[in-house]
């Protein structure tokens, strides 16, 4: 697709506030776009999800009476949005800061529909593992919690019960691209359940107590008992994280397999949600991969 010809410099157009607007949940809704800032989660969306993205918006500068994309990386990402077919949009500095005021010189803008998948429609392999969170609610741990599972390997993401947007700005800048490598499914605990039950998957929850005459397991006690003697079953693992400041509830706990907890070997009382579920996942991840081998 070519690059428009008229650069827009005008904050308040019609194009750029639509844009703007999509930093509401509402008008994501209503508009079914959500917006992508950044040259590392732009570039992972074309790569992998070239099809959802409608348009690219790109910072210009002025240099030597000549309007100059702002840096050579965002540059080269407005080659790679042509050669995939995508309009590109130059704006200049104070149109960008209206759109967004964390693009670092480049914002796409995709469609909604396509990032919200059903359960039913997930293909998951053999051993799967599944990363679900239960009423996560800060945009920041949202973000990286995508991203710990993309990089352990989890099949797909499950946000279960209100939980914060996927598709809010700061969780989509916080996976730093891993949003466009995974699908995350948003259900109801209700539903959740039924369809692990329906996959045969094993759900252990994170939390330190259990539950009365279920005691938690430590997450070592955990490897050994639990994850290497599944070796040579095929069936898919759930992980489900609670709400970062409430856990897990009772009614939640009483539903699933087992309880795993990390050990603290200092003094904190505790880990927040991101670093206590990469540290799990990716656990997880090592002891299933290394008795495979």
């Amino acid at each position: 697709m070519p690059i428009y010809s008229e650069i827009l410099d005008n904050p308040k157009a019609d194009r750029i506030r639509k844009v703007s607007d999509l930093s509401s949940r509402k008008r994501r809704e209503v508009y079914g776009r959500f917006c992508i800032e950044g040259p590392q989660a732009v570039r992972e969306a074309i790569v992998n999800r070239a099809e959802i993205i409608q348009d690219i918006f790109v910072q210009v500068k002025e240099d030597d009476g000549q309007m100059q994309v702002v840096s050579p990386v965002v540059e080269q990402l407005q080659e790679l949005s042509q050669e995939s077919d995508i309009y590109v949009h130059q704006v200049t500095e104070r149109a960008m800061r209206r759109i967004s005021t964390d693009s670092q010189g480049i914002v796409a803008v995709a469609e909604s529909e396509a990032m919200h998948p059903k359960a039913s429609a997930l293909t998951l392999r053999d051993h799967a593992m599944i990363a679900a969170f239960w009423q996560i609610r800060d945009p920041g741990n949202a973000g990286t919690v995508i991203r710990s599972a993309d990089a352990s390997g989890c099949d797909a993401v499950i946000f279960v019960d209100e939980c914060v947007d996927p598709l809010n700005p700061k969780v989509v800048r916080s996976t730093v691209g891993s949003l466009f490598h995974i699908p995350v499914v948003m259900m109801g605990s209700e539903d959740f359940f039924t369809w692990t039950k329906q996959l045969d998957a094993q759900v252990s929850a994170a939390d330190v107590y259990g539950i009365e005459g279920r005691p938690s397991l430590q997450l070592p006690e955990f490897i050994d008992r639990e994850v290497s003697m599944s070796c040579s079953d095929v069936s898919p693992q759930a992980f489900l994280f609670g709400n970062e400041a409430r856990g897990l509830p009772e009614r939640i706990l009483r539903q699933v397999d087992r309880t795993v907890f990390i050990p603290m070997y200092g003094k904190a009382e505790s880990m927040n949600l991101a670093t206590s579920a990469a540290i799990l996942l990716h656990t997880v991840a090592m002891s299933s991969h290394f008795e495979r081998i």
